[in-house]
Formats: C-alpha cells, sequence, structure tokens
C-alpha cells in the first residue's frame, strides 16, 4: 500500500470515528474519582467526559454486563416464601409508603448515532431467564409493536441503554438504567460498582431512548455515580441462603448524577419516571404488578428495548428483595421496575375508581438464578434509606438537575 493510499486510509477511518461519535484506544481512559462521602452514601466524582473522537466507550463492540447469578437459589424457601405470603395476615406497615412524582417532558430530540452494535458471542451466564419451577408467570416481548417505534414515546424513552468501563479489564460493558430526576438517572450499583472491593466503574454513559445504535435524545456522561458505602466495602445485609455473597442484598441499587450539555439535561426532553419507597405500590401482603425495562444481550442482541410484565412478591428470605418471572438476562441489569406503566386511560360513566401513581419506579433488575431451578430474578427494595437517601445527597449538590 502506497503512503497515499495508507493516507487516505486513515482519514477514511478518522472521518468514520467521527461520524459514530467514538474511537477505541488501546486501553481504556481510566477517570480517577474523586471519592467523598455524605452519611451513609459515598460519592464518586469524576473529571469532565468528552464526546470527541477520544471517547473510550466502544458502542459498536460492548459486551452486556452479565447478570449476577445466584448459584444455589432455594425453590423450597420461595415457595415457602409464596405460600406464607398468602396464608399469613397482612402485617401493619412500620413505615408510610412514599411517591415521589414524574414528568413527560418535550419530546424534543437531540440525534447522535453511535454505530449498529456487532453480535454478541455469549455463553450460558447470558441464558434467558425463562419461566422456571415455581411458575412464576410473565410476558416478555419488544417494548415496540409489529410497526413503530416506542422509544420516541413516554414513558418509554426515560429508559436507557447504559455504557460503561471496568478499570483493569478490555473493552466496554452493558447495562440499563432510567431517569427519575431532569438530571438523575437510577440504576443497579453493580452497574457503578463492584461489591465488597471500593471500586467505581470509569467512562459511565446514558443514553435515553437508545435504538441500534441511535441516540435520539444524546449521549450523557456521568459527573457522579453514588452507591451506599456498605455496599462498596461489602457490610450490606445481603442473603445468607445463596452463593455467592454481594449477589442479593439490601441495596443494589445507585443514583447517577449526568453532567449538563449546553446548560440543558436529558428529562427536559425525554421525561422522567417517578419513584417510590418503603413499600410504595405493594399490598399489605407484600404482592405487586410490574412492568421491567432493560436491554438485555440476549434478546434482539440487545439493541432493542425489551418490556417484561409479571406480578412481583417481596421474598423474606433473600434480603427482602422483589422476585419476578423475567426472560431477561445479561444487560437488563439495573433497568427500571415500574408501577402502574403507560398512559392512564380516563374513566368514563363512572366515578369509581382511584387515582394511582403512574409510571414509578419501585426497583431495578439486580440479580437472576441459575439456569435449572426457579430462574426468578430480584430486585432490591427501595427504602428510605437507600434510594432516597441517595436522592437527597445528589440534590443537595446539583440543584438544577432535580427542578421541576
Amino acid at each position: 500500500m502506497s503512503a497515499i493510499q495508507s493516507s487516505a486510509r486513515r482519514a477514511l477511518v478518522c472521518s468514520v470515528v467521527s461520524i459514530l461519535g467514538y474511537a477505541v484506544s488501546a486501553a481504556a481512559v481510566a477517570q480517577q474519582p474523586t471519592i467523598a462521602r455524605a452519611g451513609t452514601v459515598t460519592i464518586a466524582t469524576f473529571p469532565v467526559a468528552s464526546h470527541a473522537a477520544t471517547d473510550p466507550i466502544d458502542y459498536v463492540n460492548a459486551k452486556p454486563m452479565p447478570l449476577p447469578i445466584a448459584t444455589n437459589f432455594s425453590e423450597s424457601l420461595v415457595l415457602a416464601d409464596m405460600i406464607g405470603m398468602l396464608a399469613t395476615p397482612a402485617a401493619t406497615p412500620t413505615s408510610k409508603p412514599v411517591f415521589v412524582g414524574g414528568s413527560v417532558g418535550d419530546g424534543q430530540t437531540r440525534p447522535v448515532f453511535l454505530g449498529k452494535p456487532a453480535p454478541n458471542s455469549m455463553g450460558d451466564e447470558y441464558t434467558s431467564q425463562e419461566a422456571g419451577t415455581t411458575n412464576h408467570a410473565f410476558s416478555t416481548a419488544r417494548a415496540d409493536g409489529f410497526t413503530g417505534s416506542t422509544n420516541k414515546i413516554y414513558p418509554y424513552r426515560a429508559s436507557g441503554k447504559v455504557f460503561f468501563n471496568k478499570p483493569g479489564e478490555t473493552g466496554s460493558f452493558i447495562c440499563s438504567a432510567s431517569l427519575i430526576k431532569k438530571g438523575v438517572v437510577v440504576t443497579a450499583a453493580h452497574c457503578v460498582s463492584e461489591f465488597g472491593k471500593n471500586k467505581f466503574w470509569t467512562n459511565w454513559r446514558f443514553v435515553p431512548g437508545y435504538k441500534s445504535g441511535s441516540a435520539p435524545y444524546g449521549n450523557w456522561s456521568a459527573k457522579s455515580t453514588l452507591v451506599l458505602t456498605a455496599y462498596l466495602n461489602g457490610s450490606d445485609p445481603c442473603s445468607t441462603s445463596t452463593a455467592p455473597n454481594g449477589v442479593i442484598c439490601r441495596d443494589d441499587v445507585a443514583v447517577v448524577v449526568l453532567n449538563p450539555q449546553g446548560g440543558s439535561l436529558p428529562g427536559t426532553n425525554t421525561g422522567w419516571y417517578g419513584f417510590a419507597y418503603d413499600n410504595a405500590g405493594f399490598t399489605p401482603s407484600g404482592r405487586v404488578h410490574l412492568t421491567q425495562i432493560g436491554y438485555p444481550g440476549c434478546l434482539d442482541n440487545g439493541e432493542i428495548m425489551e418490556r417484561n410484565d409479571s406480578e412481583g412478591f417481596k421474598s423474606s428470605s433473600h434480603a427482602n428483595n422483589t422476585l419476578l418471572g423475567s426472560l431477561m438476562c445479561g444487560g437488563s441489569s439495573g433497568g427500571p421496575w415500574l408501577i402502574n406503566f403507560g398512559k392512564r386511560p380516563a374513566l368514563t360513566g363512572t366515578t369509581s375508581g382511584s387515582s394511582a401513581q403512574i409510571n414509578t419506579v419501585v426497583g431495578v433488575t439486580s440479580w437472576g438464578s441459575t439456569s435449572s431451578g426457579p430462574k426468578q430474578q430480584g430486585a432490591s427494595p427501595f427504602l428510605n434509606t437507600n434510594i432516597q437517601s441517595m436522592v437527597n445527597a445528589a440534590c443537595s449538590a446539583n440543584a438544577a438537575h432535580c427542578a421541576n
């Protein structure tokens, strides 16, 4: 190849990289965060990230983050919880459920193309969590219908795909997340940090409404990520009935503050979900109907937003996590579990019924179970001591991110 041809080829590659909005470096740039603590919350604040051609995220070849797996998840304990839930009189709540409202947004787009994902070559760790021996019914399907697209329609567009790097490992990884304030995202703690290792992931990106490489509402970097210190240092209360430690825990929940772009934040356009905690949305016996949103790599190559609907229930034997049936897998971690999902219909011809909080996140995808057995998935409970503590810490330092 001549020098002129080599130069032309380099120019073409640079042009393509510029269009896609990323470049793959030989080693991912490790953003060294500044660590601070606010009560029980640890906050990692990162240098302002660039979305120029030096962006260290490989959007095309990013791999789904494996769903943490409870390797000896107990069917007998699950069944005992289910039977006990139905047979035991409901206990009086020890705290009053709290709901925080969301917003629809104006729907204005700011499209960026990140590159169509390459086909994933995945092993058993990405096996779909199909219905298992507890017969926990569910329905999983594309968020899109046979025609048309929902990724730019509220409430779907408040959910998105997440990209990040893990220091010491090659390549980029994928999780899911959703907006719960104008510039604040909720996801799983294991999508921003490593349990018990005091380690944060870097170069974190949130792409609301992602579809097949398209970022209709932009690509947003993390200003800071917040987790409970107990999760970060490994002292979080976790289920002792399953292995390994750190999978089924009380506080696998994280909050992320996004960097503004030109003074704007994504929720202005996408809107955001409400969130609720301390048993909000659950019946007195601990049951709830849920819609789960995410980007699992084993379904449609992780290119399309997926939706799963199932009844959930609280399992006292598993760190009071909520359990549901689902087909999702790696890459769906951190995706929201919502109550009353969709656009509320108007009551006609009757005055009965009561208004419920709609499009409200009460958990995020935290873990799955082994390929044999119950095959259920779980989410840490949303509590005043985790989700609200992190939101308070995020909003106290970033008031504009939380304004309606």
